[in-house]
């Protein structure tokens, strides 16, 4: 028997505001895995439109609807599918219909042999606009330049995972975009494979030109995270003493003034400047840090999960 075909398989779709879509996604997923043991989840993302509706009207037992009590996000939508999958591949994908579902099982068959922990999609000739192209060819930039790791594609949504990279994987505020480079610092051994490109079928993009930001600031860390979790000194001390010797070289000078020239510093800015430069910038970068780190101390520590979740249906019943 086939290891792929005879295997559970569990496709984590989040949904948000995808009501003119996912009945049409739903069928061509079932058309794609003809033959296939598996799952479909979807997390509605607290839509405000008839999504969760259309979903639990299908009275499909293959589909399993995830409701979350707000509006989470894509990062914790993802999170609470994979937590909630029981296949030993979990394949994630977009609810606009750009991914194709034909492409999932030329992709799980990189995965029988065992040589490779994720499988992700390179999106060929693709159907977006600059809006949403711009941004993901600047991210894919930022990210092949400071990781060194080589991924041409971020981005693409379509990517499948065995079940124990997925469920190691620990995601929270948008990290999604870098869920290739979380799985790389699991130890993953990644895939790349062509994949099929289309055009929303309805609905509107939820992206824009603001995530380049956002982009910056999860890479920055996840460098973090990668470089220094276990050393923070080498970091925040090589930091420390530099804005130190500013300090203080900056505070020389002013003595030598006072007591070589004798002019009045008191008045002078750059007695405030040097007394308080040490203190500004390492304080507005660490509280972050910090921050974060207890965000994810708190959730990992106590096993909490950091979404709540309102209601699990399947095939359109309460589980």
């Amino acid at each position: 028997m086939d290891p792929i075909t005879s295997s559970l398989l569990s496709i984590v779709v989040p949904l948000y505001n995808e009501a003119e879509n996912v009945a049409l996604l739903t069928t061509k997923i079932h058309e794609s895995l003809v033959g296939y043991k598996y799952q479909i989840i979807y997390i509605d993302d607290f839509s405000t439109d008839a999504t969760k509706q259309i979903v639990r009207g299908m009275n499909d037992d293959k589909v399993h609807l995830i409701e979350l009590k707000k509006n989470y996000g894509q990062s914790l939508a993802l999170a609470a599918g994979i937590d909630y999958a029981e296949g030993e591949y979990i394949i994630t994908m977009d609810g606009d219909l750009q991914n194709d579902p034909s492409d999932i099982p030329q992709m799980l068959s990189y995965a029988v042999d065992g040589e490779y922990d994720l499988i992700t999609g390179i999106r060929q000739k693709r159907k977006d606009s600059l809006v949403k192209k711009i941004p993901s060819k600047i991210a894919n930039f930022l990210v092949r330049r400071i990781t060194k790791l080589d991924i041409k594609d971020n981005g693409c949504a379509l990517k499948v995972f065995t079940r124990d990279i997925a469920k190691d994987l620990n995601l929270y505020g948008e990290m999604h975009r870098f869920i290739t480079l979380l799985a790389h610092l699991e130890g993953a051994q990644i895939k790349q494979v062509p994949v099929k490109h289309h055009a929303r079928h309805a609905g509107v993009s939820k992206y824009g030109l603001e995530r380049v930001f956002k982009v910056v600031a999860d890479m920055m860390l996840l460098l973090f995270i990668r470089k220094y979790f276990q050393r923070p000194i080498h970091l925040f001390g090589i930091f420390g003493f530099l804005m130190i010797l500013l300090g203080v070289l900056v505070n020389i000078y002013l003595l030598i003034v006072k007591l070589g020239l004798g002019e009045d510093i008191g008045t002078r800015p750059l007695l405030m400047f040097g007394m308080m430069f040490i203190l500004a910038g390492i304080q507005l970068f660490t509280i972050g840090i910090v921050m974060e780190l207890l965000i994810r101390t708190y959730y990992e520590s106590q096993k909490k999960r950091p979404y709540r979740i309102k209601k699990v249906s399947i095939g359109g019943k309460s589980a």
